[in-house]
């Protein structure tokens, strides 16, 4: 999950603005309501899969499992499962999550399915209302819309996507909501273009931000807004602050939505979890040092001799993986979504080990009092 949009200052935000072929739309009201406080109550819990391919594994057996986790979330009672687009790497097997979300909903009977996210510079805004009305229309009140303006890979992969810069994403937006409600300008080259299928609304949509700098933009739209604590170092309570003080109430969103995502590896003993953790410290160095591969075992991870620059930049990045038994990382996922003042909790375990994953899933849903789904 990844944003960093322009945003416009709070009360000073214009209307009609044309940008070349794009525009800002009067979608936003001319000024924005006072702080809307946050109610206290216990978070929402829910699941990113990046669909993670093993070392020793393949991506069909990676994309075969999907089908598993989205179960058990649905059993367990998680509120929604997510799943994010990433192109050309070895590791994630999540290059098209509208195909995986329209699988995974055929599979389950309550959990809310959804990208998180779109990269929105890889498409043209046109497509994607056509592809999330579809899943909207099969999948009735399901299906979640996340949006980013990362490209989610390489420079060379993103000139092969003929992606946009992400510079141009809150435009793609405006194009995207004009096409949602049928309000380009009269004269307007898409003035007449038809979307079908009609009369399906686009799903709720939600802001990706991994920096604070998508915060207003989300809450002057009246959008969700979830942060990447998962991988980013900045402080999610801010940007979080940032949102509600200028979130515009909307239909699918009448109040603010805050969501936090962050990592975790779980297992029986302490012990265990940071042995675990090991391949994901791995997987992160080969991703800096430009050799990306499969998520290598622990017993591969556990080999592997680091040199003392790379020890030193792996460090803050292993600090954001909440490690231990489910307990203890029930604990700290508890506290850190009290800290960022968040609504809800949307947890990526990017470990080695289809039966791990799941056992991890299980674990913290017993040792976050998640209510099971009745059968």
């Amino acid at each position: 999950m990844n944003s960093s949009v322009q945003h416009r200052p709070a009360k000073q935000i214009k209307k009609g603005v044309v940008c070349g072929a794009f525009f800002f739309l009067s979608l936003v009201p001319a000024t924005v309501p006072p702080h809307i406080p946050v109610m206290s109550k216990t978070p929402d819990y829910s699941i990113l899969d990046l669909v993670p391919i093993s070392e020793g594994s393949s991506a069909v057996t990676a994309l075969t499992q999907t089908t598993d986790l989205a179960r058990l979330g649905d059993d367990l009672g998680y509120k929604r499962l997510w799943y994010a687009e990433h192109h050309g790497m070895a590791a994630i097997a999540s290059s098209s999550p509208e195909v995986l979300i329209a699988h995974a909903a055929a599979k389950t009977r309550r959990i809310r399915i959804g990208s998180g996210g779109v990269m929105l510079p890889n498409h043209v805004p046109l497509r994607v209302v056509e592809t999330y009305r579809t899943l909207a229309g099969l999948y009735d009140n399901r299906i979640d819309l996340g949006m980013g303006r990362a490209g989610g890979t390489d420079q060379r992969t993103l000139k092969a996507l003929n992606s946009f810069g992400g510079e141009h994403f809150a435009e793609q937006v405006a194009e995207m909501m004009a096409f949602e409600r049928g309000r380009f300008p009269e004269g307007h080259p898409y003035a007449q273009v038809s979307v079908v299928p009609d009369e399906i609304p686009l799903p709720p949509i939600w802001i990706l931000g991994s920096s604070g700098a998508s915060a207003q933009f989300a809450g002057q739209y009246g959008f969700g807004y979830a942060f990447a604590a998962h991988f980013s170092k900045t402080p999610a309570g801010p940007a979080f602050a940032d949102y509600r003080d200028t979130f515009v109430p909307s239909t699918a969103f009448p109040k603010p939505h805050t969501i936090i995502c962050l990592a975790v590896v779980v297992a029986p003993t302490q012990e265990e979890a940071e042995w675990r953790a090991g391949s994901i410290k791995l997987m992160w160095r080969n991703l800096h040092a430009g050799e990306p591969d499969r998520i290598p075992s622990p017993e591969t991870a556990a080999a592997y001799q680091y040199t003392p620059h790379e020890e030193l930049a792996l460090a803050s990045q292993m600090q954001l993986v909440i490690t231990g038994t489910p307990d203890t990382v029930a604990e700290r996922i508890r506290a850190a979504a009290a800290a960022a003042n968040a609504d809800e909790v949307m947890i990526s375990a990017n470990m080695h080990g289809h039966a791990q994953r799941l056992d991890a899933f299980r674990g913290l849903a017993t040792a976050l009092d998640i209510p099971a789904t009745p059968a």
